[in-house]
């Protein structure tokens, strides 16, 4: 088959089967791995209603992306329907934004993976396990877009079999029976002494942000479609699968530990794989849950890299600013290398800033604000879906977001909700009120430098 090439220069060697291993990467993370314990200790057996609530909404957020990409499947991202559908300013800001959130959590991951080889190689020096890491996956990212792909699948593979053995053992353990030093495996461990707020209606609220951050990622299928082979035959059927993954990944996953392990009688300081295989009579247990989530943070910031470098690259095209000129060029190899290189260059500073004390604190709360602004980045592409539906663009046979007029107004009073949730959760309230001071300091400027080039240009644009 020939290869297929965009007219930047970009290739679409992104074929089905990577681009489902790229949904079922960004969508099963560390968050799955080593977060549950602490959502279940929190909510109890409610906590399958929590994922299951919050599934639906992604998978409903995935589809009106999905919408969107598949009417122009030649976008690099979806953000650029922002700026098309709600104008440049808004446009420009959740760009930037989203941008920039990349970047911080891709160094919270940097962070986290060196941890991780320390695991097992404590002498080894962090600043070299993070360089060598990033110049691994940057390299990887750089040679071409079809790599990138293959060692997400590997990525997501190991994740997978980690969970599916996961499973397998624990439904085994339920079936039998089976006799634990706590107890034994069986499905009453979910309903004995069940309640549905065991720890309080709040706690409950809380959790539904903490799972949230969890999905984070699932929309880099938008980010995919422009360098996917069959991109309107490979959409649909990836995204239409989401609703399964979690179904069967997440809530199956978490169901079992439950079984297993009595909700109320889980570490929330240690992942629950490690425990269940434990368990299960796995003496290495820690390592090679250690190794899994290793590969999932690897993925995560592999994914960040290649996300990184085309957030970039569409940014430099649609600013006239000098400096991003030097942006606008795809390398031989079909990537747009120099957003990668310099997205790479600005992840290195992370571990800086997190091994200096004074400084540490700080770049904790920035990566949190970025994690909020996410949830600012989903809510405007749901509006800039509404007001494609609304316009001439609209393909009454395209991809469909199903039962718009119910769905599409669910999907955004639910974002609104969990962001305003942030502020009656403890700890989310200065992160939430940093990602609405950003906000509006951000679209503030943008209005006072357009106004003021109006100006110049003798056009007042008030008038």
């Amino acid at each position: 088959m020939a290869e297929q090439q965009n007219a930047d220069g970009t290739k679409r060697e992104l074929t089905k089967r990577h681009v489902q291993m790229i949904a079922l990467g960004g969508t099963i993370g560390t968050g799955l791995f080593l977060g549950a314990s602490n959502s279940i200790m929190k909510t109890g057996p409610s906590i399958l209603l929590v994922y299951l609530v919050l599934g639906i909404i992604f998978f409903l957020m995935m589809r009106g992306i999905g919408e969107l990409m598949y009417h122009d499947p030649d976008k690099h991202t979806f953000i650029s329907f922002i700026g098309k559908y709600l104008g440049d300013q808004v446009g420009y800001f959740a760009g930037w934004t989203y941008w920039l959130g990349i970047i911080f959590v891709a160094m919270a991951e940097l962070t986290a993976v060196s941890k991780y080889v320390q695991y097992w190689f404590p002498s080894w020096y962090t600043w070299a396990i993070q360089l060598g890491v990033l110049a691994i996956l940057v390299a990887i990212n750089l040679i071409a877009v079809g790599l990138f792909g293959e060692a997400e699948f590997w990525f997501a593979m190991i994740k997978i079999t980690a969970i599916v053995v996961m499973i397998l053992v624990g439904g085994f353990m339920v079936f039998t029976n089976y006799k634990t030093p706590i107890g034994h495996a069986s499905l009453g461990n979910i309903t004995t002494h069940f309640a549905m707020f065991p720890n309080g209606f709040m706690s409950f609220v809380a959790a539904f942000p903490m799972v949230f951050f969890a999905f984070q990622g699932m929309e880099f299928i938008g980010i995919t479609t422009s360098e996917t082979k069959n991109p309107r035959k490979v959409l649909p059927k990836v995204i239409n699968e989401i609703i399964y993954r979690v179904l069967i990944f997440y809530i199956g996953a978490i169901a079992v530990i439950m079984a297993i392990y009595p909700w109320n009688s889980l570490d929330p300081t240690q992942s629950p794989f490690v425990q269940v295989f434990q368990l299960a009579g796995l003496k290495a247990a820690a390592a090679v849950i250690n190794f899994v989530v290793l590969t999932a943070a690897a993925s995560a910031l592999n994914s960040y890299m290649y996300s990184a470098g085309r957030h970039f690259y569409q940014l430099a095209l649609d600013t006239d600013a000098k400096f991003m000129r030097h942006f606008r060029k795809i390398s031989k190899t079909g990537v747009p290398a120099r957003g990668i290189l310099f997205s790479a260059a600005l992840v290195l500073i992370g571990p800086i800033l997190n091994s200096l004390p004074q400084i540490s604190n700080a770049f904790t709360f920035i990566a949190s604000v970025s994690s909020d602004l996410y949830i600012i980045v989903y809510l405007l592409t749901m509006m800039a879906h509404r007001k494609y539906r609304q316009s001439q663009d609209f393909e009454p046979d395209g991809f469909l977001m199903p039962a718009y007029k119910f769905t599409s107004p669910l999907v955004i009073g639910f974002f609104i909700a969990i962001y305003l949730s942030l502020f009656i959760t403890g700890d989310g309230i200065w992160p939430a009120l940093g990602g609405l001071i950003w906000t509006v300091g951000f679209m503030t400027i943008i209005k006072l430098t357009t106004r003021k080039q109006g100006i110049e240009a003798g056009v007042d644009i008030n008038d």
